[in-house]
């Protein structure tokens, strides 16, 4: 008769992240994840304490793809990079967003993350106030883009739009092309955010690698 299965952390919060892909954290529970993984409810508790602080693992491990290494080229390269790989990790795993939305608590991938994109704004001269604003204003295009779809919100159907709303005439196919819409506008809005930024840039910032002014 085989004994009890051995867990591992990585492999609770991979079953876990698994879940709550294709059910929401609605219908996430810790005793449909022991079921998953073959075992009593309180087996996984001997790992972790709670579902909240599982939750907040889970989350730390979507963290590891997004990618801040970019700003050593310098701060806009570091923003676009990072935005761009933000997004691409919040899409794959949009229920967790959430828990990520939140804020990186004690989150140790988040926060680091966090800490690399704040040193880097910083030592390419931004303030650090700016710094902050320009993290925070980053998140907020980045998960609106990764919660919803502008073009999967419309109706398929012509005759939802056909002479009561003549200037949607074509909206009827933008769930048809809604990927590459919603790629391009967020595009759009990322671009128009930095070119804001170079414009903020050039009335705030110190000459990198000076000490930066808060304020």
């Amino acid at each position: 008769m085989p004994g009890p299965a051995i867990l591992s952390r990585t492999q609770i919060r991979a079953s876990a992240l698994a879940i709550i892909d294709a059910d929401g954290l609605a219908g996430f529970s810790m005793r449909k994840l022991a079921a998953a993984l073959g075992v009593q409810a309180p087996s996984l508790y001997s790992h972790y304490r709670t579902k909240d602080e599982l939750l907040q693992d889970v989350a730390d491990d979507v963290m590891t793809t997004v990618d801040v290494s970019a700003f050593a080229a310098g701060w806009r390269e570091g923003v676009l990079t990072w935005a761009r790989s933000y997004r691409s990790a919040l899409a794959q795993h949009p229920n967790v967003i959430p828990v990520l939305a939140a804020g990186p608590a004690r989150r140790e991938t988040s926060l680091q993350r966090a800490d690399a994109v704040h040193g880097g704004l910083v030592a390419a001269g931004w303030p650090p106030r700016y710094a902050t604003m320009i993290g925070a204003a980053t998140k907020y295009l980045v998960v609106g883009a990764a919660t919803s779809s502008f073009s999967r919100g419309f109706d398929d159907d012509v005759q939802v739009y056909v002479d009561r709303y003549p200037h949607l005439d074509q909206a009827h196919r933008l769930r048809e092309h809604a990927d590459e819409i919603d790629h391009d506008s967020f595009e759009l809005a990322l671009t128009a955010f930095l070119h804001g930024l170079d414009a903020q840039y050039a009335l705030v910032a110190k000459p990198a690698g000076s000490t930066a002014r808060r304020g």
